[in-house]
């Protein structure tokens, strides 16, 4: 765990003050579960459920804030078997999937979602023919319902591959009026309606929460660590933390804490519940 300036350890100091109060957003992949070359077999870190339960008991509430949909993500993390785990504790756990744009929570054991955005389904359809002329069409398309993703990672060159899709891949999803949002490895399409800012905002809001802690490694979650900054400007205790990586840099610039990788986000978690 490393602080970034004098001011971010006064950051978490302040967080650490008002902790009963807090809530907590954690980023999925890259966050809580380690990246893996295959999107579907990401899973959480070994220490992330335990750390996750003892720190939904010390905080206001805890939510898992991430581009996955609601339902793979719950999945993927067993959550619902922790959103129960928290249950039982008096505590409770969330989950804003595909950006904010579905919600779920261990009490409702639902999810919420809105219809796909107009000119999606017209995206997907000429989305093959465009991964062709860019000599990708070998990467792997996962549809989301909400939004559609182009992962390079499992190719020869991801990279390579990446630098060579983000701009045409962007050019049409102009032409159907969505927005693109690029990450490790992968280009994701959706609405631009939502973002993590907006989906933690609202979450501090309904929480009526002292306090905020957002942590994510990818430039899907720079909303989210710009609504930290602007709470923390209104005055309200907040930290930002940096799960970093090699294939993202430049968010070590953002944040308060830098951890290493989800091993890090877990050592944090505990760090805050010990008060060191």
């Amino acid at each position: 765990m490393e602080f970034t300036s004098d001011d971010a350890r006064a950051h978490y100091d302040a967080v650490r003050d008002v902790l009963a109060g807090v809530v907590v957003g954690l980023d999925f992949d890259g966050t809580l579960s380690p990246m893996v070359d295959d999107p579907e077999a990401a899973r959480l870190h070994p220490g992330a459920p335990g750390a996750l339960l003892e720190l939904a008991e010390a905080v206001r509430a805890v939510a898992v804030i991430t581009g996955r949909p609601a339902r793979q993500a719950i999945a993927m993390g067993d959550l619902d078997a922790l959103g129960n785990a928290m249950l039982d504790r008096g505590a409770e756990l969330f989950v804003f999937g595909q950006y904010g744009n579905e919600r779920w929570s261990a009490t409702e054991q639902r999810i919420r979602s809105p219809r796909p955005p107009a000119g999606l389904a017209s995206f997907e359809r000429e989305l093959t023919s465009v991964l062709r002329g860019a000599d990708a069409a070998d990467a792997f398309i996962e549809q989301k319902g909400l939004a559609v993703a182009v992962h390079t990672r499992r190719m020869a060159d991801p990279a390579g591959a990446f630098a060579r899709l983000v701009a045409p891949i962007s050019d049409l999803a102009g032409r159907h009026h969505l927005t693109v949002e690029p990450g490790r490895n992968v280009i994701e399409v959706r609405s631009g309606d939502m973002h993590k800012g907006h989906a933690l905002r609202t979450f501090v809001a309904e929480q009526e929460a002292d306090g905020v802690v957002f942590g994510g490694d990818d430039l899907g979650d720079v909303e989210a660590f710009e609504a930290v900054r602007d709470l923390r400007g209104d005055g309200l205790p907040g930290l930002v933390v940096c799960s970093a990586s090699t294939e993202q840099p430049d968010l070590v610039e953002l944040a308060d804490v830098v951890v290493d990788g989800p091993a890090g986000v877990v050592e944090l978690l505990g760090a805050l519940l010990s008060r060191r």
